[in-house]
């Protein structure tokens, strides 16, 4: 349970970015791209014409779509696509890389998150990321892994380290395989609990949403699974965005699937539509294998 002082922590977080210029009244009037649903729900996310470079190479065009609160949305498409690079643009991660820009706007709880007065480190408190590989500080026990990002961000209070480790380890399925050593090295987990470790060194943040960048990428069957019952679990509670290559995984997990393909939006429906009845044929012959 959280704290009062992590509710104001994270209220302070809210104000912060509320300070921000309202996106243009015609950015907010555009039809909407997210998948048609029975509510009127503001979005979690809403990219409007949004474009991203590498130096002069142009990876993201265009794109616009809405992201549902509370659901999974899975990215899909071939290597190279701008898959990881528009999930990197929903925290502002994509500015981090030597040459990178934007254009166009991205929305969260309808703000706008490049403007000039949000500060992007605030920003990822409220949007965490899981990558491609496990990435747990091997100098740091179980515990301390865990606590790393509160630590750093000086948000852990004297006397709730050990609420937050064990919240954060039962939300990410891994506290009845730790608990009993909490004080070893990460190290000695299996790949799978590597990532379920960083993903519970992200919960222990108290994000509202979850970027996944492949994170299954590196795990045998067993592990995916695991993965995916704890993606199951978590959504409700978090909005997740998750990168795949794994159409299959995208179609067990997620309530909503974008397919990109050469730095567009090709196709963006609900996943079981998109997968039965895809209306593009390049999304059809992306799913039927006869490339990517």
């Amino acid at each position: 349970m959280a704290s009062a002082d992590d509710t104001s922590s994270k209220a302070s977080d809210r104000r912060h970015l509320a300070v921000v210029t309202p996106a243009p009244k015609e950015l907010r009037d555009e039809p909407s791209e997210q998948p048609a649903s029975g509510g009127e729900q503001q979005p979690k996310f809403s990219a409007r014409e949004l474009n991203a470079w590498f130096g002069a190479q142009h990876v993201l065009e265009n794109i616009t779509l809405d992201i549902a609160s509370d659901e999974v949305t899975a990215i899909i498409g071939p290597s190279g696509c701008g898959k990881s690079t528009f999930i990197r643009c929903l925290n502002r991660m994509h500015e981090l890389e030597p040459d990178a820009r934007v254009s166009g706007e991205v929305l969260f709880d309808g703000e706008t998150i490049y403007a000039p007065t949000v500060d992007p480190t605030l920003l990822r408190r409220r949007i965490g990321m899981v990558f491609q590989r496990a990435n747990p500080f091997p100098a740091m026990s179980i515990r301390d892994n865990v606590l790393a990002g509160r630590r750093l961000t000086g948000r852990l209070r004297r006397g709730e380290a050990d609420e937050i480790v064990e919240t954060a380890l039962r939300e990410a399925a891994l506290w009845s395989e730790v608990d009993y050593r909490l004080g070893h090295s990460s190290a000695g987990l299996s790949g799978g609990q590597q990532q379920r470790l960083c993903i519970a060194r992200a919960l222990a943040m108290q994000p509202e949403v979850l970027l996944m960048d492949e994170p299954c990428a590196a795990l045998d069957p067993v592990a995916t699974a695991r993965l995916e019952d704890l993606i199951h679990s978590l959504k409700g509670n978090y909005t997740i965005v998750i990168v795949t290559h794994n159409m299959q995984q995208a179609a067990r997990v997620s309530s909503q699937t974008a397919f990109f393909l050469d730095g567009a939006l090709v196709e963006y429906q609900e996943t079981d539509r998109l997968f039965t009845s895809p209306e593009d044929p390049r999304t059809e012959d992306y799913l039927t294998g006869k490339f990517g």
